[in-house]
Parts: C-alpha cells; sequence; structure tokens
C-alpha cells in the first residue's frame, strides 16, 4: 500500500512516495540539500539554519476540557520551535478534506521551520494507520497531529505514542472522551454545527410541508453527532417530517445509490441532509438521474470540489463549511502552544462551522490560497 510523506524544514521541501514497509527503514530518506538563501551581508556568516522565523500565532478560542480521562497534560519541552518535527496522520489520503486539513498544518510547520511528515494509507484502512502511528512512534518524533475512523482500535496505539514522550492531538473530531488520553482534541461542533443547517432548511421551507430523507455515513460517533444535529435542529417544525434514512458511505458512489434508492421509495422526499458533502454530491447525480429538479440538499464538511462548488453551481442548497485548512492550522499551532507552555493540554479546542449557501460561497472561494484542492475555476470575485 502506498503512502505519502512530504517533509518541509527550513526553506525546503521534499514529497516521498513510499511503502509501508519502507518507511521504517527510510524516515531520513530522500533528504534534500538546503536551498540557501541569498546573502547580501557580505562575509557576516550567517546561514538560514541559523536564522529562526519569527511568525504570528494562529489565534484560537478557549478550550473546554475533555474527560478527565481522555485528557493528557502538556510539558514544556525547552525545545526551539524550528527544531520540532510534526507527524500528521489523517486516515487515508483519498480524502481531499484531511489534505485540506494538512496542507493547513503543513503551512504553519514551513512558516515554523519545523520538519513536517504526511504519513497515511491511500485508502481508508484503521488496520494499516495503526501500523503507521506504530511506526511513527518507533521513529520518534514530536508531536502527532492525528485522526481516525475506528477510535477504540486505535487508541492502544495513541497510548504507546505518549508512553514514548509524543504529544497527541486529535483533529476533526469533538469526541470528548477519547478511549486514552490525549493532549487536545481540535475540531468544529459537528452536532451544533449540523443543527445549524435544520434550522436554515426550515426558515426557507417558510412553513411549507416538507419530507426529507437523510444520507447518514458508516454508524459511529461522527454520523451520531451530524444526523442528530441535523434532527435537533427541525425537531421544532412540525411540517418537518422524516420519511426515510440510509447509509451512503460517506462517499460520492455511495451517495449516489443511497439516494437513488431512497428517492424511488419515497418520491414524497424534497430535501435530502448528507451527512458529508460526498454524500451531497452523489444526491445530486441521483436526483438529475431521475429527473427530481425540485430537491433541495444540503451537505457538510466545506469539500471544495464536492460542496462549496456544486453551492456554486447551484446544485447544492448549503453546507456546513467547517474551513480544514484554518482547523490544521489551529491543530499545530495548540500543537506547538504544549510544546513551549503556552497551553495545558486535555481540551476541546472548537473551530469554525458556518452555514454557506449560494449568497455566501464566492466570499470563500476568492480565496484559493486558503483552500485545497484549488476550486476547478475561477471565479468572479467582484
Amino acid at each position: 500500500m502506498g503512502i505519502l510523506r512530504t517533509t518541509s524544514r527550513r526553506g525546503y521541501k521534499v514529497a516521498i512516495g513510499v511503502t509501508a514497509v519502507a518507511f521504517a527503514l527510510s524516515a531520513c530518506a530522500g533528504a534534500a540539500e538546503p536551498v540557501a538563501s541569498e546573502d547580501n551581508s557580505g562575509d557576516s556568516g550567517a546561514t538560514s539554519e541559523e536564522a529562526a522565523p519569527t511568525v504570528e500565532a494562529i489565534s484560537y478560542p478557549a478550550g473546554t476540557p475533555l474527560e478527565a480521562a481522555a485528557a493528557a497534560q502538556c510539558v514544556d519541552t525547552g525545545k526551539a520551535v524550528s527544531d520540532m518535527e510534526i507527524a500528521y496522520l489523517p486516515p487515508a489520503t483519498e480524502f481531499n478534506y484531511y489534505l485540506a486539513i494538512g496542507a493547513g498544518v503543513e503551512a504553519l510547520a514551513e512558516a515554523n521551520g519545523m520538519e513536517y511528515s504526511l504519513v497515511a494509507p491511500a485508502k481508508d484502512n484503521p488496520a494499516e494507520q495503526i501500523g503507521m502511528i506504530q511506526d511513527i512512534t518507533t521513529r520518534g518524533v514530536d508531536m502527532i497531529v492525528m485522526s481516525t475512523h475506528d477510535p477504540g482500535a486505535a487508541a492502544p496505539v495513541v497510548a504507546a505514542a505518549l508512553d514514548a514522550g509524543i504529544q497527541v492531538h486529535l483533529v476533526n473530531s469533538d469526541i470528548p472522551d477519547f478511549p486514552t488520553s490525549v493532549h487536545s482534541v481540535v475540531g468544529y461542533s459537528q452536532r451544533s454545527g449540523d443543527a445549524k443547517v435544520g434550522a436554515y432548511a426550515v426558515e426557507l421551507a417558510a412553513g411549507a410541508e416538507v419530507y426529507y430523507g437523510i444520507l447518514e455515513g458508516a454508524p459511529g460517533y461522527h454520523n451520531d453527532e451530524r444526523s442528530g444535529g441535523w434532527r435537533e435542529g427541525v425537531a421544532g417544525a412540525s411540517n418537518f417530517i422524516e420519511a426515510a434514512s440510509v447509509n451512503g458511505g460517506w462517499n460520492v458512489d455511495g451517495g449516489n445509490a443511497a439516494a437513488m434508492d431512497m428517492l424511488q421509495a419515497n418520491p414524497e422526499i424534497t430535501v435530502i441532509f448528507a451527512a458529508n458533502d460526498y454524500m451531497a454530491q452523489g444526491a445530486v447525480q441521483a436526483a438529475k438521474a431521475l429527473g427530481r429538479d425540485d430537491i433541495l440538499i444540503y451537505g457538510n464538511d466545506g469539500d471544495v470540489n464536492s460542496g462549496l462548488e456544486e453551492i456554486a453551481a447551484g446544485n447544492i442548497q448549503a453546507t456546513l463549511d467547517t474551513s480544514p485548512y484554518a482547523m490544521g492550522q489551529i491543530a499545530l499551532q495548540v500543537a506547538i502552544d504544549c510544546a513551549t507552555g503556552e497551553f495545558a493540554g486535555g481540551e476541546f479546542i472548537e473551530s469554525p462551522g458556518t452555514v454557506v449557501d449560494g449568497d455566501s460561497v464566492l466570499q470563500i472561494l476568492c480565496e484559493p490560497d486558503k483552500l485545497f484542492p484549488a476550486p476547478n475555476q475561477e471565479y468572479s470575485c467582484n
């Protein structure tokens, strides 16, 4: 299985494609020579390696305590930030959303002169990810920023990383009671965020009777929070009636198949909430295939291609934009603060979550440097 490893440090960056077996043997493989900065100071002898970068810290809100058993306390390492190494371990590189988080982590790591590695399976495979966490622990880094689709399975190797003196920070999560202790959890509030999406849909319906369907992800915490949030958002509206709920498997093809079945079995449905933007895009495909131009589709994540651009095209009504790039930057800033005595540890830090529709989406698409991947087209930003 292939993994992607990207390393940034003090002015140079190397991208290396390696195998899971080879990774443990090649933690430093492919290192490039530093790119020397142009020296106009005569014979001062200063080099770019000696100059520590000055970087404005990323701001984030005050945290809320995790459950006691899930809360690890931070220790000031006394180490220069530019000498620290960060490993980012998402569930898989097949998800653009996690790559967008990684782009935020990498940008801040590079600005601080830190060494950065992205290590992940190509396809979602919790067992393979666990092996990679073990490899990173054996190799030794200062901090891990990670997300997992199987918290229970990951907990023992996360605990081993902490025992080895490595900070561990969860990202794209709001789990207050991870099965083992971690230094922080950074993410948006899934339940309250999707309650906002539901409330938006209720307001837009203006009292009209609405039969809705839900495209759920695989069973688990994230699905329960997102679907539950939507249901809470529409709960006070007697005109909103749930007709069906189907597992769309978190991906476009699954969303397409599930929406097709749901709409054919329940033709009264005129609103679909999808627990992520990939499934929402699948629902768009299904609605078009069935000639249903009366369906309003809502999503979650703020994925550039599957969410934001589909809104701009008029295919999706709204989504919860969770700003994954900013989330990644916040997660690394928290990790830096943890290692330098500025963050106590054991807290949930909430990142932004905003409902975005056709009236507001261009404000986001017109800042492509903060998006990953880049939009498929340029947008008029006057």
